[in-house]
This record gives C-alpha cells, sequence and structure tokens, in this order.
C-alpha cells in the first residue's frame, strides 16, 4: 500500500456495556509495515461518542484518592515525585541503547521487545501504574543528556518511554520524537502555528497522547519552566468555587481547531466537551484541553461555519486558567532532567523563555506522546479508538512515521 493511501477506518458501534467495539479488523492490525514499521498506525484525532457521553448531574461533587492532590504535598518532599536514575541504571540504558543502534534497526520500530531493560524497566513498570492512576508524574534525574548526543539521546529516550506507553504521532508530518524548540515561528498565528515551536508562554493543556514526556537538553537563558497541576484538585476547587464553570466545561460546546492537521474528509474541527466521564472503566473524571485551539477558530467563526466563544465560555476560560495558576506545582527542567506527565488528570504549563545568544544551544526538550490502551490498563474513553494501542495522538493520511534528531 503506497503512502498516501488510507488504512481502511474501522467502523464502531456501542455495546450493550458502553465499551466501544470494531466491527472491522482494528487499523492498528492491519498497518502495512513498509509505511509503519512496527505495524501500528497512530489513530488520530476523533470526535468523542456524542450518544456515551454523560450529563453534568452523573459527575462527581468531589473526587477523592491519590488522582487529588496539592503544591504542597510535594513541593517540599522531592523524594515522593523525583528519581535519580542510579549508576547500574545509566549503564543498562547506555549498554541497551548501543545495542539497539548497532543492530540497525529504525528508531521508529523501537520496542519493549528490542529495547531490554530487565532492571529498570520493573522500576518503569511500578510508575505506570502511577502515572496512570496515582499522582500522575515523575521527575527522573541524570540521564547523561549532554555525554551521549543526540542520536544516543534519542534512542535511550524513546526505549524508556516504550515500557510506558505506545509513541503515537505528535503532528502531520509524523513526528513521533518530538522537538519542543524555537524555530523561529510567529506565535501569534495561531491558527496555523504549533505553540511549541515558538518561545512563548504555553497556557495549562493536555496533549493528545495518554502521557506526555520530555527531556531537557538544553536550557534556556532565562524562563521556560514548567507547571503542572491536579485535574481532580481543580474540579473540587470549582465545584467550591465556580460550579457554573464546571458545569459548562463538561458540554459539548467547545470546538477544538484541528490547525490543518486533517486526513482526506475529515472536519477541520472537532466538537467536544473539556470534561469528561470514563466510559466504563472506574467512572474516573478526565480533561482535555488547550486553549490556544479553541481561540484560533475565528476564520471559520467570521464564516458562520462554527460558533464564536459566548462570554460564558470566555469566562470559563479565564477562570480555569486562573484555578489551575493557584494550584500548580511549579518545577525547573535541568538539563538530563525527564519530566512524564499523565494528560488524563493533569494538566502542564510552560512560561515563556529566552534564549542564550548564538551561537549557544537553543533550549530544547525532546518530546514524546505515549498512549496506553483500554486493554492495557488506560482509561475508558469514550472516544472511538479507546482499545487501539496508539490511540489518539495526531495522523494524517498514511504519513509514516519519523523520529528526526532534531527540529525541521
Amino acid at each position: 500500500m503506497a503512502p498516501g493511501i488510507l488504512v481502511d477506518e474501522p467502523q464502531y458501534r456501542p455495546t450493550e456495556a458502553g465499551h466501544i467495539q470494531s466491527t472491522l479488523q482494528a487499523k492498528e492490525d492491519t498497518a502495512p509495515r513498509d509505511i509503519f514499521p512496527d505495524g501500528i498506525r497512530t489513530s488520530g484525532q476523533h470526535p468523542p461518542l456524542y450518544d456515551v457521553l454523560r450529563p453534568y448531574s452523573d459527575f462527581p461533587k468531589e473526587i477523592t484518592g491519590p488522582t487529588v492532590w496539592k503544591s504542597d504535598d510535594y513541593v517540599n518532599n522531592p523524594e515522593r515525585w523525583v528519581h535519580p536514575f542510579t549508576d547500574d541504571e545509566v549503564q543498562e540504558l547506555s549498554d541497551t541503547a548501543d545495542a539497539f543502534i548497532a543492530s540497525g534497526t529504525p528508531l521508529t520500530g523501537i520496542s519493549q521487545a528490542n529495547f531490554p531493560l530487565p532492571r529498570l524497566g520493573k522500576v518503569l513498570t511500578v510508575l505506570r501504574q502511577d502515572l496512570l492512576n496515582g499522582k500522575g508524574f515523575i521527575l527522573f534525574k541524570r540521564f547523561p543528556a549532554d555525554v551521549w548526543g543526540p542520536e544516543k539521546n534519542a534512542v535511550a529516550y524513546m526505549g524508556l518511554g516504550t515500557y510506558l506507553g505506545y509513541f503515537v504521532s505528535q503532528n502531520g508530518r509524523g513526528h513521533v520524537l518530538g522537538h519542543v524548540k524555537d524555530v523561529g515561528d510567529d506565535p501569534t498565528q495561531i491558527h496555523k502555528v504549533r505553540i511549541y515551536r515558538t518561545t512563548a508562554r504555553q497556557f495549562f493543556h493536555a496533549d493528545d497522547g495518554d502521557i506526555v514526556g520530555l527531556l531537557c537538553v538544553h536550557r534556556a537563558a532565562e524562563g521556560g519552566e514548567s507547571d503542572i497541576v491536579s485535574v481532580h484538585n481543580v474540579w473540587n476547587t470549582l465545584q467550591r468555587e465556580h460550579p457554573d464553570v464546571a458545569e459548562l466545561l463538561t458540554q459539548p460546546v467547545w470546538y477544538f481547531d484541528r490547525k490543518g492537521e486533517v486526513s482526506e474528509g475529515q472536519e477541520q474541527w472537532i466538537r467536544q466537551p473539556v470534561i469528561y466521564l470514563e466510559n466504563g472503566g472506574k467512572g474516573r473524571l478526565y480533561c482535555k484541553w488547550d486553549p490556544y485551539y479553541v481561540r484560533s477558530l475565528t476564520r471559520f467563526s467570521d464564516a458562520g461555519l462554527v460558533p464564536p466563544l459566548s462570554d460564558a465560555q470566555k469566562h470559563a476560560m479565564a477562570v480555569l486558567e486562573d484555578t489551575c495558576n493557584r494550584l500548580a506545582l511549579h518545577m525547573i527542567l535541568e538539563v538530563g532532567d525527564i519530566q512524564f506527565v499523565s494528560n488524563a488528570h493533569l494538566l502542564h504549563a510552560r512560561t515563556e523563555y529566552k534564549d542564550f545568544p548564538a551561537p549557544a544551544p537553543r533550549r530544547h526538550l525532546l518530546r514524546l506522546w505515549l498512549a496506553t490502551p483500554e486493554g492495557e490498563g488506560g482509561w475508558a474513553l469514550p472516544m472511538p479508538d479507546s482499545h487501539e494501542r496508539k490511540r489518539g495522538g495526531v495522523q494524517v493520511n498514511n504519513t509514516a512515521p519519523r523520529a528526526p534528531l532534531d527540529a525541521e
């Protein structure tokens, strides 16, 4: 099958239990290996299954448990969320990366099977459970990013990521290894520019993957600092302070821009809620949000194709951002730090930054989006691809996955 020809899209129907069942063989099992080396195609962005979305009356008034945390729980207790790699763990990662490079396997074909980590893998298995069902974040330190160089950094980082989830494409060019780096794009052109390619502030948001990873290769001269927040703590706060905002966020009246990263026959936007309940599973509350993608639709609203943001929606956006800022845990990523964050029950943000003058290297983070399908412990999403291994992400037609070693 030639690139540009779509793999057959599976058809979905709700089962009696409210889960989603494919009536065709899932496209992940039919992805041509001459395009997708691991045989799995990123599912891409989809509208939710509107008929199984839950009404606001079904949402909890208060959430309890380990997913509800406050910054005070962790700000002075780094031992609860920071894991410095031991010398033995670094050596195992180094040896396995060297063996993978020597094998000649393309980086887009990396997997647990060809990147064995007998000792560190056990640590990552425990971590995965905490990312999915616990506090939802971890910060690794002592990754030798300033020693290994671009290829080995990428191999070791992606290999480590395979123990947490399946890497998915992050943009229309098929990048499964992303580069958060200023490439000179204009951040005011939000209808076509992805903000991670600029120095602008990134407001609180979640990415289109179940877990996001960020490896710091070079720091900024100033700024570029990280904030994370528990969505469940935000929800509890909204219930106390702004229940009207909480209700509006659960309604499927929010239009999200796809910024042209669409496959043939797809719409340029998706209508969905901001906050959902799981469709089955544990019935947990999760969030899909990025204000840049909501604000960038004026070219369509001006043409009457989608409704403009209402005053109530603008108010809700401001309240949500303010609440996240008040409750956030702040951290600064140093060279060799790796941050993994759940996109289901955390939001994350980045401050505006300035780079060092040339010829010093620009701020540079390697990014992974990792999928955790429902059948492998992931959350039960009211999405047609909830059971697919590479659910979510951004997939345009049959664009092949790529893992560039630098921004492009």
